[in-house]
């Protein structure tokens, strides 16, 4: 009953993402659809040669190389509309796969919105920040002492999130992420996670809109 129910769910789930595929670039949705049936036609040729059971594999494989077409515009569309909002940064920081803890809410932020996100993983404790390098660069430094008294031996990073000379395009932060060594285990990313929350906010919430409920694609898991 419950695989049943969640059905419909799932169906009305890529109905949502086909038609945000179609807003972000109208030729994305056809382009799919062409991958599926251009594989698909490739099979029938090969099966009319070699025989029938190859349309039937022709059919799974259309069916994949539609889904990984669809996968690969559906993850465009949803960093074209993350672009440029308040927040953006954190909303694909959420969707990383394995031990990392994500602070909610921004441990620095400015009247202009620019922001500050604090992540703990294997790595150590990693700063993201978002917004114009002249104004991030302080907020970072500063945020970075303060989490040094506390993480003492712990490595801390700092990255810009934009799309200035020398900061981390949005589409690339993930990845990004995904490179950082890994310095802890997997013990002391929890403990170093329970410091990092007694660490006060440094200023107040913006009343700007930070985007929640934005699913991103899961990339690999740190190993």
């Amino acid at each position: 009953m419950a695989k049943d129910a969640a059905a419909p769910g799932r169906l009305k789930q890529i109905r949502m993402v086909a038609q945000i595929i179609q807003q972000a670039n109208p030729k994305g949705m056809p382009i799919v659809y062409a991958s599926a049936a251009g594989t698909l036609a490739l099979f029938v040729v090969i099966g009319v040669i070699f025989g029938w059971t190859w349309i039937v594999f022709g059919v799974f494989a259309a069916v994949l190389v539609g889904m990984l077409v669809f996968s690969r515009f559906a993850q465009k569309s949803q960093y074209s509309m993350l672009h440029g909002q308040p927040g953006a940064s954190y909303a694909i920081l959420q969707s990383l796969r394995g031990t990392w803890y994500v602070e909610e809410k921004p441990v620095a932020v400015n009247r202009d919105q620019d922001m500050v996100f604090r992540v703990v993983g294997f790595p150590g404790v990693i700063l993201v920040s978002e917004g114009p390098p002249n104004r991030v660069q302080r907020m970072l430094v500063a945020e970075k002492k303060r989490v040094q008294r506390v993480a003492i031996d712990v490595p801390v990073y700092d990255i810009q999130c934009g799309d200035a000379e020398g900061q981390v395009p949005l589409a690339k932060l993930q990845r990004h992420m995904m490179k950082l060594p890994r310095n802890l285990k997997k013990g002391a990313v929890s403990e170093v996670n329970n410091r990092m929350r007694a660490l006060t906010p440094a200023v107040p919430m913006p009343k700007g809109p930070i985007p929640k409920g934005m699913r991103m694609p899961r990339g690999p898991k740190m190993r």
